[in-house]
């Protein structure tokens, strides 16, 4: 199989760069191909502009799901784009890596989101109407493939939990797992999280080492986090809320999960 590290973390000889050495080995020493796109050592450029489409035209107002729209269909994105996405065709499989900073992923991952997720590749795909809208949640371009979070933070495990100060982990990493990994058609795996990244001596690390590795020797059998697909039936179209018959009287973002 062919597995896709993405990967945010500024200093190689981290506790990140640690594990995603770790994982490469691994998946590599299994039979998988993998690419890493290490976006500190690239020099990933994280801003959206227009300097994104090589024809931009000048004295055009800029609007960035057109101008994106239009350097997709036109072949006219800027390289790097085009190179990430074609890794994303080429995965079977997308690890996003990155430390937790301010509750959200490095502000560099962010900006390969923004940049790579282009108008026709990642959104604004398949029929839009009264009916049908568009295919996302569990369709679209990267339905078939599975992603999963390697995601390290310095608060306690127990600071996210159901009812610890910072919020469940999986409240935070919602945005990223139903709105940029789900969205455009990944299946979801579990995330693997390692907490209080001060405190990890070797013993801790091996430790962290054989979970992870566990992880990665079942990401084709993992069952996926059941999130809710779009066009299944379970929202109402055109707006898009669950229906009154599904987790009756229930609210937030675990509704958006089949077993609710």
């Amino acid at each position: 199989m062919n597995v896709l590290i993405v990967f945010a973390h500024p200093e190689p000889k981290s506790l990140n760069g640690s594990l995603k050495d770790f994982m490469v080995q691994r998946l590599e020493k299994s039979g998988h191909n993998v690419q890493v796109s290490d976006l500190y050592a690239m020099q990933w450029k994280a801003t959206l502009d227009a300097d994104d489409n090589t024809e931009k035209q000048e004295g055009i107002r800029f609007d960035p799901a057109e101008d994106s729209k239009q350097a997709f269909y036109n072949g006219t994105q800027s390289a790097d784009i085009a190179h990430e996405q074609e890794k994303l065709r080429w995965a079977d499989a997308v690890i996003l890596q990155f430390p937790l900073w301010w509750f959200s992923m490095p502000a560099i991952l962010k900006g390969w989101i923004e940049r790579v997720y282009a108008y026709g590749f990642a959104y604004g795909v398949g029929e839009h109407s009264d009916k049908h809208w568009g295919d996302r949640y569990g369709e679209g371009n990267l339905a078939g493939k599975r992603a999963m979070l390697v995601v390290t933070t310095g608060g306690w495990e127990s600071h996210y939990s159901e009812r610890g100060i910072n919020g469940p982990i999986n409240d935070i990493l919602f945005p990223i797992q139903h709105g940029i990994l789900f969205y455009p058609g990944f299946d979801v795996l579990p995330p693997y999280v390692i907490y209080r990244t001060s405190r990890v001596d070797e013993t801790v690390f091996a430790k962290a080492r054989d979970e992870l590795g566990a992880r990665l020797n079942s990401l084709w059998s993992t069952k996926p986090i059941p999130f809710r697909h779009q066009n299944k039936g379970d929202y109402e179209i055109p707006a898009l809320t669950l229906r009154a018959d599904f987790a009756p009287g229930k609210s937030g973002l675990a509704i958006h999960e089949y077993d609710a």
